[in-house]
This record gives structure tokens, C-alpha cells and sequence, in this order.
């Protein structure tokens, strides 16, 4: 299970609208590996001389690697990150997440990051099961 859901949460869920706040908080305490990851890239962006800022480091087990492909499979969480910290996520591989400005998106770098040649250019060996 990628979120660890609070009675109260999922009684707003079941009520038909969940709490902007309340949806991140859960996402902060079940996948905090990948929020505090999120959370760098942003805080990193401003000082970026590019477009965007970069992880490429990969996740130092395989908890906080299922929690990073947790967060990025999900449209709902990904979505929530990139609202609440003003961003655009672009993910390769197991680990490479990057934080684009929103605005960078119709633009050259976010363009080369998501194409399937800078795709295939950042395989490697190791990342065959990630």
C-alpha cells in the first residue's frame, strides 16, 4: 500500500472532497523519503542556474526506492507535490526526479529531459529491476 490512510482522511474521501493539507500530511508521513526529496529539489530550484534542479542519487534502499515510484506512479500524489511546491516533476529511471520551474515546461531543457534519447542515455546496468 503506497499511503497509510487516517480514519478521518478516509472519511473526507468517503464524503467526497479530502482536504488539500490533510492529503499532503498523509503523503509526508507515508512516503517521506520522496517528499523530502520533492521538498530539496524545490528548495534548491531558485539558486538553479537552469530550469531545473536534479536528483542523481539513487535511494539508499529499496524502501525509499518503492516510496519514490510510489509517489511518481500516483497522478493524485504527484500532482499534490507539484502543487504544493509550486514545481513541474519530470522522473527517469528508479531515481532521477527532477523539479522543473512550472513555466520550463514548454521549453528546451524539460524537452531534452523527458525525451526517450535522454531516457535510453541514462540506463545503466544497475537499474535493471528498479
Amino acid at each position: 500500500m503506497s499511503l497509510t490512510v487516517s480514519p478521518s482522511l478516509l472519511t473526507q474521501a468517503e464524503q467526497g472532497h479530502v482536504d488539500e493539507a490533510d492529503f499532503l500530511a498523509c503523503i509526508r508521513e507515508s512516503l517521506p523519503y520522496a517528499y523530502d526529496l520533492v521538498a530539496r529539489l524545490a528548495d534548491e530550484l531558485p539558486a538553479a542556474e537552469g530550469d531545473f534542479t536534479d536528483n542523481q542519487i539513487p535511494p539508499v534502499g529499496d524502501a525509499e526506492q518503492g516510496q519514490l515510484l510510489r509517489a511518481m506512479a500516483s497522478t493524485a500524489i504527484r500532482a499534490a507535490l507539484e502543487r504544493h511546491f509550486g514545481v513541474a516533476l519530470a522522473f527517469q529511471n528508479c531515481h532521477r526526479l527532477a523539479a522543473f520551474r512550472p513555466q520550463a515546461t514548454a521549453g528546451e531543457q524539460y524537452r531534452r529531459f523527458v525525451s526517450p534519447q535522454s531516457q535510453v542515455l541514462n540506463q545503466q546496468p544497475g537499474f535493471v529491476n528498479c
